[in-house]
């Protein structure tokens, strides 16, 4: 197990950190993207996990010079994501962490989700009986790589930056926490990245 005892709060991502859902996001973003036009990059997509799905929007819009209305886009995004009807799972490593520092250290969510959709993942996958501080993309003005999301799960935890260390499945992930002066760990294909523990 992970040494983290030098911490005073652990700030877990939710979708590819703690629950397998980035291929269902991945897949509806695809159908999406043939809906509106965008070219459909699956490695830059699953680039952007933690960024909120409005804010996607304007990125995709940027990259290939639409001007699709970005809450437009994500409510198509929300439709498709629906009707996957995926049934998620819990990712191994990381939720053995997250029961082994259980009543140790203090934990909490951050991540790029819309609040409603983070509920209903940490429902269905019996997280929400873990963890009750929860920070989403509904929750904060500036989502990821800002450090908006990080800094307020701190705060709501009573820790400092420097006293939290951050899970994180992508590098806009990995930019928020540096940016938020947290130490990150990086779970890459539900594997824990040990070397990038500092």
């Amino acid at each position: 197990m992970l040494d983290l005892t030098r911490y005073k709060a652990i700030v877990f991502d939710m979708d590819g950190t703690l629950i397998d859902s980035m291929g269902a996001h991945v897949k509806a973003w695809q159908q999406t993207c043939e809906y509106f036009g965008y070219e459909f990059d699956p490695e830059y997509m699953h680039s952007l996990g933690g960024v909120p799905t409005a804010q996607i929007a304007v990125l995709l819009n940027n990259k290939f010079a639409l001007t699709h209305d970005p809450e437009v886009v994500a409510a198509k995004k929300r439709e498709c994501w629906t009707a996957l009807a995926d049934d998620p799972s819990v990712i191994q490593q990381t939720c053995e962490v997250l029961d082994f520092y259980q009543g140790k250290l203090k934990m909490g969510i951050g991540t790029g989700s819309e609040r409603k959709h983070a509920l209903e993942l940490l429902a269905k996958t019996g997280l929400d009986q873990k963890i009750s501080t929860l920070v989403t993309a509904s929750d904060v003005t500036n989502g990821k790589p800002h450090p908006e999301t990080f800094l307020r799960v701190a705060e709501l935890l009573g820790a400092t930056p420097s006293e939290c260390v951050v899970f994180e499945d992508t590098e806009i992930g990995r930019q928020a926490a540096e940016a938020a002066n947290m130490d990150c760990i990086l779970v890459k294909n539900g594997i824990i990245q040990a070397n990038t523990n500092p």
